[in-house]
């Protein structure tokens, strides 16, 4: 199988997981593609050397957060929209869209840093372990970005308060 077939399968099996990731990382649907996008073109051109990596999803996931943060350390953002349409559209109930909705806005108005720990931790269920190998950073401040974020998010988005508990409830079991 040559590198282009390799890649075309890597990107049937992951691309709605990326998008997923890239979406709660920049809280909008336009610049999650773009910054979808961005990774893909760079991974693409290391798809070679990457045959040998253990986890190419992990490495993918690693360059969307590190692209990110660095879009976010280059743009200065006045106000940020999240985009009213999330990538994958779920059938729910009107408070359960609303929910999402003050999520969304709350995460928002996170550090780069702060949101990232909780997208890779929440969302996409990585451990504390794996989340700092993912981030390059230790475990103790994976931890203490964790905290920090759940306690801004609670005061973002109060009404939210039982689901924060909820997520910290079930990671304490999984660290």
């Amino acid at each position: 199988m040559n590198h282009n077939d390799s890649f075309r399968e890597f990107m049937a099996a992951h691309q709605q997981s990326l998008m997923r990731t890239a979406y709660l990382l920049t809280g909008d649907a336009h610049l999650a593609e773009d910054l979808l996008q961005s990774v893909l073109v760079k991974l693409l051109g290391r798809w070679p050397k990457l045959t040998g990596v253990t986890s190419p999803q992990a490495y993918a996931r690693k360059a969307l957060v590190n692209q990110y943060i660095s879009w976010r350390r280059r743009l200065v953002w006045t106000i940020e929209l999240p985009s009213a349409e999330p990538p994958e559209r779920a059938h729910s109930s009107e408070e359960s869209t609303i929910a999402r909705l003050a999520m969304r806005q709350a995460l928002a108005r996170l550090p780069p840093k702060q949101r990232a720990v909780i997208v890779l931790r929440y969302y996409e269920d990585l451990t504390e372990h794996e989340t700092a190998r993912l981030l390059n950073c230790s475990l103790g401040t994976v931890k203490s970005q964790a905290h920090a974020a759940l306690a801004r998010l609670r005061t973002l988005a109060p009404e939210l308060a039982p689901r924060f508990a909820e997520m910290e409830e079930l990671k304490g079991a999984h660290r």
